[in-house]
């Protein structure tokens, strides 16, 4: 007989957010049953670990950083944003 594989975590974590995901009927629900307290969690993990989390953009970038770098992100960040602000405006 030939072994089965294990399923991997990740897979059965990524399936189990998404059925969450898909039984909120409204983007508050969705918001409120698993955006929240998954966000709250991963800031909650990073900042145990010294870490920074961020997210930015349109469809959010998560940049996870130490607070050594943080600073350096955000501003590249803001440079970029604001170039396509300036980019955006005179099109």
């Amino acid at each position: 007989m030939a072994k089965r594989k294990p399923k991997k975590r990740g897979a059965d974590f990524t399936s189990e957010l998404v059925a969450r995901m898909a039984r909120s009927a409204t983007a508050e629900a969705l918001n409120e049953n698993v955006i929240t307290p998954f966000a709250t969690a991963l800031e909650t993990v990073c900042r145990e670990r010294g870490y920074i989390l961020n997210i930015y953009g349109e469809s959010s970038n998560l940049i996870v950083s130490s607070e050594e770098d943080a600073q350096a992100i955000f501003q590249l960040i803001e440079q970029y944003f604001e170039s396509k602000d300036v980019v955006g405006d005179a099109g």
